[in-house]
């Protein structure tokens, strides 16, 4: 993979002259490159890791299973664009083995989210079966250390 798109990858609020200097390459260089992977849609969009577990009220997130019947003449991509435009659809990934897409899903508590599933998700034609997965904790997103120890406090009780 291309230099500048692995420094992005790993941090994207690094400024063209600072990568510049990691590759050593000129500075227009690097923001022309930038400019061209963004145009040519190489470069989709550029998003902050956040550590939920530190933001009050930060909601619910859930990963649905979904088992559909594909359309004849679109395959999977139909349903996907479906599931893709509803508001609480985070992400949308057509899966191997034993569902056909992995849906990630943010609400305001589980309980809208068991909503979304049932009264919105489930009802779409072609959809055969759910299954819903509420996330607990984060450990790594997007390649970065969300846990870490240090900063948690042990609250298990002892039991003598």
């Amino acid at each position: 993979m291309d230099k500048i798109l692995n420094i992005l990858k790993e941090n994207s609020n690094l400024s063209y002259s600072e990568i510049a200097v990691m590759i050593n390459e000129p500075e227009d260089y690097v923001e022309k490159q930038i400019k061209q992977y963004e145009q040519d849609g190489i470069i989709r969009g550029y998003r902050a890791v956040i550590d939920y577990d530190k933001v009050k009220d930060a909601g619910a997130t859930a990963f649905i299973e979904l088992k559909v019947t594909p359309k004849k003449d679109t395959g999977f991509d139909e349903i996907a664009k479906q599931v893709m435009a509803f508001e609480e659809v985070e992400n949308v990934y057509l899966m191997a083995g034993s569902f056909d897409l992995m849906v990630r899903v943010n609400g305001e508590n589980v309980t809208e989210i068991a909503m979304f599933v049932a009264k919105r998700l489930s009802t779409l034609d072609g959809v055969l079966a759910t299954n819903t997965h509420f996330q607990l904790r984060t450990y790594k997103e997007s390649g970065i250390i969300i846990f870490d120890e240090e900063d948690q406090e042990d609250k298990r009780s002892i039991i003598l």
